[in-house]
C-alpha cells in the first residue's frame, strides 16, 4: 500500500472512529436509564452469577497462566494488537494474551489454556477476554472506555507485594487486586493503573455486555455487532492473528529445544 493510500485509510479510520465515539457517547444516557445494575464506578460482583465460577477456579486458571509466563517477552504489547492503545501505552510493559476479542476466538491461544477457555465460554454476553500483564513499574495514565453498554471485570491472578503499591483508581476510588478475587467496574469512568512493585501483575480481563432492559438491550447488542465489523476491530483481529501465529512458532521452538 502506497503512502498516500495509507494516509487516506488512516484519515477515514479516524473519522469513522470519531463519529462512532460521538454516537456511542450520546447514547450513554439511554443506557444509564435502562441499566438493570447500578451505574456507579465500581459494581457488586454478587449481581453476576458467573463471577463465583471464575473465583472458584482461579487456581486452575493461574496454573495455565504460569506455563505461559515463561514466554512473556514473546507476547504482544497491547498497542501491537490495538493501535489505538498507543495513546496510553507505548513501551513493552503491558503484555497481552487474548482468548476472545469482540467475539472473535483466538483458537491457538485458547487451545493452550483449555480450562480457562471452558470457563470463559460459560459467561453470558462475553465480548472480550485476555490475560492483562503489567511489568514492574508500569503506569497506565488516566483514560476512559468506549461505551457504557460494556462492563469490565478483573480476576486477580498474580498480584505482587506490597498490594497497596499495585493499584487501580476508578473515578477517584482506589482499589487493590487480590489473587482469586474480583473487581467489576464501569470503565467509562476515568481510571488509572499503577504497578509500583518489583513484580509482575496479571489479571484475567473480561468485557461483558451491561444488563439492560428491553428494547435497549437489543440496541446495545446491535451496536456491539456493528463495532465488531468496524475497521477498528478488524485491524486488531488481523494483528492478533499475526501475533498468535508468531507467538506459537516461538513457543514451539522453545518446547523442542
Amino acid at each position: 500500500m502506497g503512502k498516500l493510500s495509507q494516509r487516506i485509510k488512516e484519515k477515514k479510520r479516524k473519522a469513522v472512529k470519531d463519529l462512532g465515539g460521538t454516537i456511542l457517547w450520546n447514547l450513554e444516557k439511554l443506557v444509564e436509564r435502562n441499566s438493570k445494575v447500578p451505574t456507579k464506578p465500581i459494581l457488586d460482583t454478587a449481581d453476576f452469577d458467573w463471577v463465583a465460577l471464575l473465583e472458584a477456579n482461579w487456581q486452575s486458571i493461574r496454573r495455565e497462566l504460569d506455563k505461559l509466563l515463561i514466554y512473556k517477552e514473546a507476547m504482544p504489547n497491547f498497542q501491537d494488537i490495538s493501535r489505538d492503545q498507543k495513546s496510553i501505552s507505548e513501551d513493552d510493559n503491558w503484555k497481552t494474551y487474548f482468548f476472545f476479542g469482540f467475539g472473535y476466538k483466538a483458537e491457538a491461544n485458547c487451545a493452550r489454556c483449555p480450562i480457562t477457555t471452558k470457563l470463559l465460554e460459560q459467561i453470558p454476553d462475553l465480548t472480550t477476554a485476555f490475560f492483562s500483564i503489567l511489568n514492574p513499574g508500569k503506569h497506565i495514565p488516566e483514560h476512559r472506555g468506549v461505551f457504557k453498554g460494556i462492563l469490565r471485570y478483573h480476576l486477580g491472578l498474580k498480584v505482587p507485594e506490597p498490594a497497596e503499591d499495585c493499584v487501580m483508581r476508578v473515578e477517584g476510588i482506589n482499589t487493590h487486586w487480590q489473587e482469586g478475587q474480583s473487581i467489576l467496574f464501569d470503565d467509562t469512568y476515568r481510571h488509572e493503573v499503577w504497578n509500583k512493585t518489583s513484580g509482575v501483575r496479571v489479571v484475567l480481563l473480561i468485557d461483558v455486555l451491561r444488563p439492560l432492559r428491553f428494547p435497549v438491550n437489543v440496541l446495545n447488542k446491535t451496536l456491539i455487532s456493528l463495532i465488531k465489523r468496524s475497521d477498528y476491530v478488524q485491524d486488531a483481529r488481523k494483528n492478533q492473528e499475526a501475533w498468535e501465529q508468531k507467538f506459537g512458532k516461538q513457543v514451539d521452538q522453545k518446547t523442542t529445544l
